[in-house]
């Protein structure tokens, strides 16, 4: 059979398995069964080499051509959408979200409490009237001889 030549380079042949993973008998097989779609060997040949009957090779080539062309169908383009996460994931991470929302509002309850505790009397407590700040003016009179200074 004569060799075809593109650009320089040597059409693929049965031999390009050799590149690809898998184990060494699974290529083999490839390669056999290229090699007798290629009309290089004959199937009786092709059993000798494997070590199978008739019967399994047929049925070895049909799998992996089957599998050849499932892989060749149209499939959308892009990445694949990811998987929809399971419904207890789903839950904990809408728990997750509610438990933070209650922490900032602690937090912030804890703020108002901090800067302004006459406004965090709870029923039945007494009201304590928030202290006055005085100017530094006011305090230095309340002093007395407060302008010999």
């Amino acid at each position: 059979m004569e060799e075809i030549t593109m650009a320089g380079r040597y059409a693929a042949g049965p031999e390009y398995v050799d590149q690809l993973e898998g184990s060494a008998e699974a290529k083999q097989r490839a390669r056999v069964i290229l090699q007798t779609l290629q009309g290089d060997l004959r199937v009786q040949e092709a059993c000798r080499v494997l070590g199978v009957c008739e019967q399994r090779f047929h049925q070895l080539r049909e799998e992996m051509l089957q599998a050849a062309v499932a892989r060749m169908e149209a499939r959308p383009a892009g990445r694949p959408r990811r998987a929809a996460e399971p419904a207890e994931v789903q839950a904990l991470k809408e728990l997750l979200v509610a438990r933070e929302l209650e922490l900032r509002v602690a937090r912030l309850r804890e703020e108002i409490a901090l800067a302004m505790p006459h406004l965090t009397v709870r029923p039945g407590e007494p009201v304590a009237e928030p202290e006055k700040k005085t100017s530094r003016r006011s305090q230095r009179r309340a002093r007395p001889g407060w302008w010999r200074k």
